[in-house]
């Protein structure tokens, strides 16, 4: 839920803002360099130089500061081909734009039913949000690290499926514990990843809602079973869907009646106690940075359920090793990623998405264009903004950007935290309504708790965020902008040396600080945003877009689209997509007549949201 800090050191041609422009209707033959395959690249093995990664870099380009150890990517240079001359003598069935973990499980999804794949990614490494970054000799995860969707059971374990598709295979450090709350009124919850004993601590905070607490948590477990006993495929999908609905109907109509409901609505039909509810509001937060009344049902019984169904596992070496494990994993599918490739617009001839421009004035071509950046991205910048489709426009007219976060990673004296500490906290000291404001609440994650690789020996790694808004940090001069993230940053600190960790101050021997505006610099989402949502109070999940498009041959994956924000449910976006498009593109079976009607019927039922 974090980006890479500001200190990121890249060559001023990656970040160049020289942008062709968008072609429309018009010709682009003759507007720039015109690249239909990546026979042009060298070719892959597993030497040193992190090709084993299947990454290749512009020419010329040197090495960035960000690589220190050989566990770094090491990219090189692109060799250009001069033999293709025509469109059809060498094409992509699809180009992916962005390597985040619902692009990447796209992209290799599709790679595996024997599509042609190619990544376009922007920075030097997969991932995105997922990624990492190495400093001092500490290795960061550049987001969330609390992995949900990666066991070793159930249909939902969407992260270890999508790795094994690709022949990869990740070993783990099991979490005994998802989160420990801290919350105001000396309120203190354990989530224990047996599921037992978290509702048993939990009732023994709030015995007089025992009957309440086992209704809500069992209406989630409902849920999450009927998801979890379906193969997971595209709902845009008629075939799939009805013969899913044929195998398990009792199942598909459980998920049916809990789209357009949210869990703070079904929490207050059985509970009470307004602490208790702002406890589950506090649990959703997490889910989808909203409070229940706001959280789809779907989402909060996916992640309030799996943690304890197959638990959170921390993958050995990092989160950033899942998505090198997939990049690695789709260039050995006969795929290929493509990094230092800023994409700047997408190409659409006769109303349909045919290629994607580069900022160094490349063009790329294929049958099908997969956007992973946010839908504001998509249709604001890689689209003309007055273009807009009219269900473009009724999404933003449904959902908001969700805030960014400030980002502080830290490396520690290990002797600051105490004996048995748990990996992930969340703190809300005083007062339930700062839920939701900027500053309010602190997401802390304690990687090396789990796996002490991550750092020199005798040191932990904090990583800590919190809401923020691009515009808190607009209009500073270099000057103050540098003063108001030490500012900032030592406030959070103070909170959490006074909360949990005494002298934490004085055992930092490793900062570094990001910004909304770090967010928006290097993952290229939309004012720092990490998803959608929504403005008001919604249906559930009925609003939520999947991943076809208004334009013929674009889709979009990723936390824009149906289930949401959160890596089980971007990887969930992932499947779905590949589905989807691969029955396009003829890999699976496909009716176009039921896909006509069952597409203007999703879209009829996302008008009443």
């Amino acid at each position: 839920m974090s980006i890479l800090s500001s200190g990121i050191s890249f060559n001023r041609s990656i970040l160049s803002s020289s942008k062709p422009e968008a072609s429309s209707s018009r010709n682009p033959r003759n507007q720039s360099r015109r690249i239909l395959c990546l026979n042009h690249l060298k070719p892959l093995n597993s030497s040193s130089d992190g090709s084993e990664f299947g990454v290749s870099m512009g020419k010329g380009e040197k090495r960035g500061s960000l690589f220190r150890s050989e566990s770094a990517v090491d990219v090189r240079e692109v060799v250009e081909s001069s033999g293709a001359s025509g469109r059809d003598s060498c094409s992509y069935d699809a180009i992916v734009i962005g390597s985040g973990i619902g692009g990447l499980v796209a992209a290799t999804q599709l790679a595996v039913k024997g599509a042609k794949v190619l990544v376009l990614e922007k920075y030097v490494i997969p991932g995105g949000s997922s990624g990492f970054y190495e400093r001092a000799g500490f290795k960061f995860d550049v987001g969330s690290s609390v992995m949900f969707g990666f066991s070793d059971k159930g249909n939902l374990n969407l992260i270890t499926q999508a790795l094994a598709a690709v022949g990869a295979k990740l070993e783990v450090i099991p979490d005994p514990t998802t989160v420990h709350f801290h919350l105001p009124n000396g309120l203190s919850v354990q989530v224990d990843r047996e599921y037992n004993k978290f509702i048993s601590e939990l009732i023994s905070k709030f015995p007089h809602e025992k009957e309440g607490i086992l209704e809500f948590y069992g209406v989630c477990w409902q849920v999450y079973n009927a998801l979890n006993s379906l193969e997971l495929k595209s709902l845009e999908e008629p075939i799939y869907l009805f013969g899913q609905f044929f195998k398990k109907p009792v199942e598909c109509l459980t998920l049916a009646y809990y789209l357009p409901q949210n869990a703070g609505d079904i929490a207050r039909k059985y509970i009470k106690d307004p602490e208790l509810l702002s406890f589950i509001d506090a649990e959703c937060f997490i889910v989808s940075t909203v409070n229940g009344m706001r959280t789809p049902m779907i989402n909060a019984s996916m992640v309030l359920c799996d943690r304890h169904f197959g638990g959170i596992n921390y993958p050995v070496g990092g989160v950033g090793e899942i998505a090198k494990s997939l990049a690695k994993g789709l260039t050995k599918k006969g795929s290929e990623i493509l990094y230092k490739a800023n994409a700047t617009s997408i190409i659409i001839e006769d109303g349909k998405a045919v290629g994607v421009n580069l900022s160094d004035g490349r063009q790329f071509y294929a049958k099908t264009i997969i956007s992973n950046a946010t839908r504001w991205d998509t249709f604001g910048k890689l689209l003309k903004k007055e273009n807009l489709p009219k269900e473009e426009k009724r999404f933003q007219e449904a959902y908001v950007k969700a805030p960014s976060f400030l980002s502080i990673h830290v490396g520690v004296k290990a002797d600051v935290l105490p004996p048995d500490t748990d990996c992930h906290h969340f703190i809300l000291e005083d007062d339930w309504k700062n839920l939701e404001t900027p500053y309010g609440s602190i997401f802390l994650s304690i990687p090396t708790v789990l796996d002490k690789s991550l750092a020199p020996e005798g040191n932990h790694i904090l990583h800590i965020f919190t809401t923020s808004s691009v515009e808190d940090w607009e209009g500073l001069s270099r000057k103050d902008y540098e003063e108001k993230k030490e500012r900032v940053a030592g406030e959070i600190i103070n909170r959490l040396e006074k909360k949990l960790f005494p002298g934490l101050k004085s055992s930092i021997v490793f900062q570094e600080v990001g910004t909304p505006k770090t967010h928006r610099r290097y993952l290229a989402r939309d004012s720092g945003t990490y998803g959608p949502m929504p403005r008001n109070i919604p249906k559930g999940l009925l609003g939520m877009p999947f991943n076809t498009t208004a334009i013929d041959g674009l889709y979009c994956v990723g936390d824009s689209c149906f289930p949401g924000q959160g890596v089980i449910a971007v990887a969930f976006s992932g499947v779905m997509c590949a589905h989807r498009v691969a029955a396009d593109l003829g890999f699976e079976k496909k009716n176009p007549v039921l896909d006509t009607a069952l597409l203007q019927l999703l879209g009829w039922f996302r008008t009443l949201a």
